[in-house]
């Protein structure tokens, strides 16, 4: 494949600044790898299926930093969950990054508190009933009170290492549905689980279970400079 292909301790998150957010600082990271990335997201015309360029850019320039540290296992395939679209939009990705196919496409819910049609407000805080930013590791399934669900360890310090303790996983769920799409403009929510919907989940999560790397996306400045996965080659 052309890009670089235990549990961790989260990365540490950068402190807040009291600037604005500086475009040089992840941007040139992003220009080191700028041209694979923007042929694959050509290639796959992920545009025209909504993904963003800048989430798809953001998710390869972690994803390469995270394989190289050798924090995710399985560099075959990668998640992204693009939170700049509303939740009537199929924003979950699941590429292929050696056969470059998009695997899977479809609807993903955000928590209850981060927004109505859209999700703009995160939290790692336990009980915020939030969605949060940020790059995980895929863990193991079990069968919970969601019936077959996927653990994801939050890998950023302050952003989403929390994931374990608020019981943050991947799950299906009726509400995540077109059918609530039609009748009210959006999909259900969670309580910050990326729940799938119910006939979809089961493919997804044997996918992508055991160490693939799945990244959160929201043209969130905070989590911007923030970010030590995105900032780490700056």
């Amino acid at each position: 494949m052309s890009f670089v292909a235990a549990a961790v301790k989260p990365v540490q998150a950068a402190p807040l600044a009291t600037t604005a957010v500086k475009d040089s600082s992840i941007t040139d990271g992003i220009k080191k790898m700028v041209s694979p990335a923007v042929v694959l997201y050509d290639s796959l015309e992920l545009d025209r299926y909504g993904l963003s360029r800048s989430a798809f850019e953001y998710a390869m320039l972690g994803f390469e930093y995270l394989v190289e540290s050798g924090v995710i296992d399985n560099d075959d395939v990668i998640s992204i969950v693009d939170f700049s679209l509303p939740s009537s939009a199929k924003r979950l990705f699941v590429i292929d990054l050696n056969s470059y196919r998009i695997l899977y496409n479809t609807y993903v819910a955000h928590g209850h508190n981060s927004g109505r049609e859209y999700a703009n407000q995160f939290s790692n805080k336990p009980e915020s009933n939030k969605s949060s930013l940020g790059f995980y590791k895929t863990l193991g399934t079990y069968m919970g009170g969601h019936g077959y669900s996927l653990k994801l360890e939050g890998l950023e310090r302050g952003i989403n290492d929390n994931a374990n303790r608020r019981d943050i996983v991947i799950h299906g769920a009726a509400y995540v549905s077109e059918a609530l799409i039609r009748s009210q403009g959006y999909i259900g929510r969670s309580q910050g689980c990326p729940a799938l919907p119910e006939k979809m989940h089961k493919p997804i999560i044997n996918k992508i279970k055991d160490g693939s790397c799945l990244f959160i996306y929201s043209p969130d400045k905070a989590y911007l400079k923030r970010s030590a996965v995105l900032n780490a080659r700056a």
